[in-house]
């Protein structure tokens, strides 16, 4: 539908150039009657023909070359201001400017053709190039990251199971407790994977509303595990306004964030929340680990990017990519800057919502 809008417009403005440029370039060339020769003005009017057919099309052109026609047969042909032709010159000239300028509109509206096919043929190749590294990044996932911990989930759930093992109580825990982990892992990841392609299919819609950010922040910190007493909340502001975005997906972001300070660096990991500008509320992970370098920044968001390792022992990949893609889809932004005496810190902005009267009601 779109593409027969378009075409349905250049055919509107082709047809209005077809009208307007003969006529102008008549009144143009009627001014220089006696500096140009019949053949130099059948030159200009094929000049001006071309460049309708390169922008507007062949019906445009083929309307533009019998309205020029006509046109120079009337101007500048003998007898003027008559639509005969007195010499056979003439006549030669003016069927040889009409069959050059139609062969040439042909030739031009063929090449533009041409031109856009190999723009899209391009542009679909590059589509599914980027499709294909989509899909061998994400089989390497699923050949590692995925096979991984399902593979350590079995692997204690069998030996548990197998009765030649007589396991005392600690095992039993300590076998349950790894298993428990893996599938816990293996349940993150599933969901990356899932919220990613939800994203970049446009199927995910966030539920915005307006609500506190220290009712998510206590709960982002549960989600990771691995950053267990690593982590400090500074005081909140107390003038701090409640953030409007949907609690789970921030929940998310931050869960995300944390979880990729704690994986790459043993500091510890800070979470700082303050309303810098009117309408907006950030929320910054600052660790003091090794930091990224700023030509590495941008790269570090691009989904299975894993910046600087050798192998999938780092995970999938997804983590800064899903909170970027998921901070954008509630309207705010994920930008990474230094940490203040060395380190990374995410900076998670977004719209503040409107503070609750002392009744409920917002105001």
């Amino acid at each position: 539908m779109l593409h027969s809008m378009r075409d349905l417009g250049r055919r509107r403005r082709g047809l209005a150039a077809a009208a307007v440029v003969p006529p102008v370039l008549t009144v143009i060339l009627a001014g220089l009657t006696e500096r140009l020769n019949l053949s130099s003005q059948v030159l200009i009017y094929l000049v001006a023909l071309v460049a309708v057919a390169r922008l507007c099309g062949m019906v445009a052109a083929l309307v533009a070359a019998i309205w020029s026609a006509l046109l120079m047969d009337y101007y500048f042909v003998s007898p003027v201001h008559n639509l005969r032709i007195a010499g056979t010159n003439d006549v030669i000239a003016l069927a040889a400017f009409v069959i050059v300028a139609i062969t040439v509109a042909s030739v031009v509206e063929y090449s533009g053709k041409l031109s856009r096919r190999a723009t899209q043929a391009a542009a679909e190749a590059a589509q599914l190039e980027a499709a294909d590294r989509m899909r061998t990044a994400l089989l390497a996932a699923v050949s590692h990251d995925l096979r991984t911990p399902l593979a350590a989930a079995r692997a204690s759930v069998e030996t548990l199971r197998d009765p030649q093992f007589d396991l005392s109580e600690e095992d039993r825990t300590e076998l349950l407790g790894a298993a428990h982990e893996s599938l816990g892992r293996l349940s993150r990841l599933v969901e990356d994977l899932l919220d990613m392609s939800r994203l970049q299919s446009g199927a995910l819609k966030p539920h915005l509303e307006p609500f506190a950010v220290e009712e998510v922040l206590p709960r982002a910190v549960d989600d990771v595990p691995a950053a267990a007493g690593r982590v400090r909340a500074l005081p909140l502001p107390a003038d701090l306004p409640p953030v409007m975005a949907d609690d789970a997906l921030l929940e998310r972001v931050l869960a995300n964030l944390i979880g990729n300070a704690a994986k790459h660096t043993a500091s510890p990991i800070e979470i700082a929340v303050a309303a810098p500008a009117a309408g907006t509320v950030e929320i910054r992970v600052a660790d003091h680990g090794p930091g990224i370098a700023e030509a590495d920044r941008e790269s570090v968001f691009r989904p299975f990017q894993r910046l600087g390792d050798r192998d999938n022992a780092a995970g999938v990949g997804l983590g800064l990519a899903l909170a970027r893609g998921l901070t954008e889809a509630m309207g705010g932004t994920l930008r990474p800057e230094d940490t203040p005496g060395g380190g990374l810190t995410m900076v998670v902005t977004v719209p503040a919502g409107e503070r609750a009267g002392p009744e409920g009601t917002v105001g």
